[in-house]
């Protein structure tokens, strides 16, 4: 049985890189590549998957509107994939106890999470607020791999 410390472990190992899946309208698949990490939920503290969206994606659309998601990280021969509900926090997307501070910090947290490094925080900081970006959080139904 997989769980989120494999899915950690296994996209840790590619720098957090995994494929995240969203349903469109008509019923398809959209995928694209993004990073992610495991983090505690900013408000019940539950372990969840993050990564961050950029404002006007097709991701955050569907998410909208369709809130499940798949990600699939590997490393290797190694994948392992969570599925789950979404909940979006961002400017665009509001959530109880969580202003725009908290927003900043959570950015990074998923940042990190994910293996990023920053040398200028602030620069960061700037960067995700220019662009509208959403924290995209993850809440495993579903923990799957091949091993």
């Amino acid at each position: 049985m997989s769980d989120l410390d494999d899915f950690a472990r296994t996209g840790g190992a590619d720098q957090g890189l995994c494929v995240v899946t969203t349903v469109r309208g008509d019923g398809s698949v959209q995928a694209s590549v993004v990073n992610a990490g495991v983090l505690d939920h900013p408000v019940s503290g539950a372990r969840v998957v993050g990564l961050v969206a950029a404002g006007g994606s097709r991701k955050l659309t569907n998410l909208r509107l369709r809130p499940r998601s798949t990600l699939v990280a590997k490393s290797g021969w190694q994948w392992v994939a969570v599925e789950g509900s979404t909940e979006l926090i961002g400017p665009d997307d509001t959530a109880p106890g969580i202003d725009a501070d908290r927003l900043r910090l959570l950015l990074r947290e998923i940042f990190t999470a994910a293996g990023g490094t920053h040398d200028n925080w602030a620069e960061y900081d700037r960067v995700m607020a220019s662009e509208g970006r959403t924290a995209v959080l993850v809440t495993p139904a579903r923990v799957y791999s091949n091993s």
